[in-house]
């Protein structure tokens, strides 16, 4: 199984330890078992009573030490699992998180991790379990060898027949985990689109019945199917067993001599059996759902190892050496439905200087993002290259290269503390930024924590542009950033903060529709369905 493996690879020395003391453990239980039945036959003795105490302290003790290092080695697991997981999405190129989907990204941080985290810790139990089946088995061979395989054969038969429902229900389980990205991805349909949900009945009544309704049900019919079976698994489990206990007072006898003494043993040692066996049972399908979010989240580990950048050391940038930056025949596409509809932003070569004002225009769809994206780094061009100050960007300093960059996109992200922020007295720095911002009397900033992030989209945008300061990088990037602000504040933007930004030796790039604006511009680069129609300098 891939979560018992999931423990090796956290330490195959405890997990020894572990099934070590977990067998001493069913040994021990195994033993107490003999001792009832020669207490029960009449061979009693004082001697016989301190080492019933004795095996049961035993059992006791080495039960306690295998769960308790099963139980830290498996949430070791989950823990080592979650980090490993969130480094592979941290290291994986953004194209490729994008073409694997937030949905399917979101479904294995929290379904899959979160089912295995709720559900592994019943694997110590399991281990438990199986040590005392292991260890009573272990002591009915002692007793009658023609007995013993008689039973054997018939737990063998048992256990194959009861292992054909298992692997049902596993296959059940996995359908059940595939449907959870698409209901996933209709939960988040439901947060992301809930304005235009709301203002289309047919289309909410639609995504409510044809899609979210459809996906859920089918989740649901899987995953009763499984439990269904493992259920329909418990019950023959039960009944065979007690098909063991008549064949051994009932037609055993009559076939195989055997004393009345081992055959109330084998009668009562089959009867404890049946409680261990049946939680086996019960927590098997637990185990397998687990085992299905353990594969899902391997599969989605190697997908995002196979493509994993290389994080090398960063070394410094220096703001003030750099003088240019250059694209050269550089070209980034989005496959379509078909060859013909295929998006291809380029070739396209460029130079931009330290100091520089650029704006970047165009309609919707004409590549501006993808422009940025590849400005900054965060897209590698499938042909060409990109050069600083003539020096390629490749995957060794790739990492080095987007430091330079500050970014506000038009879909970003808000923080609410000021991570990996080196400034001296910068809660002081913050505070002055934000009574520039005119935010000084909704937010406060205090040991690098924001007060507060609910704000209107366009106070947060300037909570961003906070951020984007204090970082103080070579080069800005502003995405749409104005198109959320009041007429005064844009017109701070853009009469203000920019020219600003430009005495200070910024290089920055605005993605602006602010037609009435571009004249501040030094240059001003207009796309066409990925292809430049101008690159004008204004001055």
């Amino acid at each position: 199984m891939n979560v018992i493996w999931l423990l090796l690879k956290a330490s195959w020395l405890n997990v020894s330890i572990a099934l070590l003391t977990g067998l001493i453990s069913g040994a021990c239980s195994a033993q107490l078992i003999a001792t009832i039945n020669r207490a029960v036959s009449g061979n009693s003795t004082d001697n016989l009573v301190w080492y019933f105490a004795g095996l049961a302290f035993l059992a006791l003790i080495t039960g306690v030490i295998s769960q308790f290092l099963l139980i830290y080695l498996s949430q070791e697991a989950v823990y080592k699992l979650r980090l490993s997981l969130s480094r592979g999405i941290l290291s994986s190129p953004l194209r490729q998180l994008e073409q694997l989907g937030a949905s399917r990204l979101l479904a294995t941080l929290t379904d899959d991790v979160g089912t295995l985290s709720n559900t592994i810790f019943v694997i110590p139990f399991l281990c438990i379990d199986i040590a005392i089946v292991v260890g009573c088995l272990a002591y009915l061979s002692t007793l009658s060898g023609a007995v013993f395989a008689v039973v054997f054969g018939f737990l063998a038969l048992t256990i194959a027949a009861i292992q054909l429902l298992l692997n049902k229900m596993r296959k059940f389980f996995d359908l059940a985990r595939e449907e959870q990205d698409r209901l996933f991805k209709h939960f988040r349909s439901i947060t992301d689109g809930i304005k235009e949900l709301k203002l289309h009945s047919s289309r909410r009544q639609e995504f409510f019945t044809e899609e979210l309704q459809v996906s859920a049900g089918a989740s649901r019919d899987y995953n009763v199917t499984a439990l269904n079976t493992g259920a329909f698994a418990i019950g023959i489990g039960q009944l065979l067993f007690f098909m063991l206990v008549g064949l051994l007072l009932f037609f055993l006898p009559k076939f195989v001599p055997v004393s009345g003494t081992v055959l109330s043993a084998y009668i009562l040692t089959s009867t404890f059996l049946m409680t261990p066996f049946q939680n086996i049972l019960q927590r098997l399908p637990a185990i397998f759902r687990a085992n299905s979010s353990v594969e899902k989240i391997e599969r989605m580990g190697l997908t995002l190892a196979s493509q994993a950048e290389i994080n090398s050391t960063i070394k410094p940038v220096e703001t003030a050496r750099w003088q240019m930056l250059e694209l050269s025949q550089a070209t980034h596409s989005y496959p379509g439905e078909t060859e013909d509809s295929k998006f291809i932003l380029g070739e396209l070569n460029l130079k931009f200087h330290r100091g520089e004002l650029v704006f970047i225009i165009g309609g919707n769809g004409s590549g501006k993002s993808t422009l940025a994206k590849l400005i900054t780094g965060l897209y590698v061009p499938e042909s060409g290259e990109i050069l600083l100050d003539g020096q390629p960007i490749t995957d060794d300093n790739r990492e080095w290269y987007r430091q330079h960059f500050s970014v506000i996109f038009s879909d970003f992200y808000l923080f609410d503390r000021l991570l990996g922020m080196t400034n001296h007295d910068l809660d002081k720095q913050a505070a002055e930024y934000l009574r520039e911002f005119h935010l000084d009397s909704k937010v406060e900033v205090k040991d690098g924590i924001l007060s507060t992030t609910a704000l209107s989209q366009g106070q947060r945008k300037r909570l961003a542009l906070l951020t984007a300061y204090l970082e103080d990088r070579p080069i800005y990037l502003f995405d749409e950033w104005a198109s959320d602000q009041d007429p005064f504040f844009r017109d701070i933007f853009y009469k203000e903060l920019l020219p600003e930004l430009k005495q200070r030796g910024k290089t920055v790039f605005v993605i602006s529709h602010d037609d009435r604006y571009f004249d501040i511009a030094d240059r001003a680069i207009k796309l066409d369905y990925g292809k430049i129609e101008y690159d004008r300098q204004n001055r």
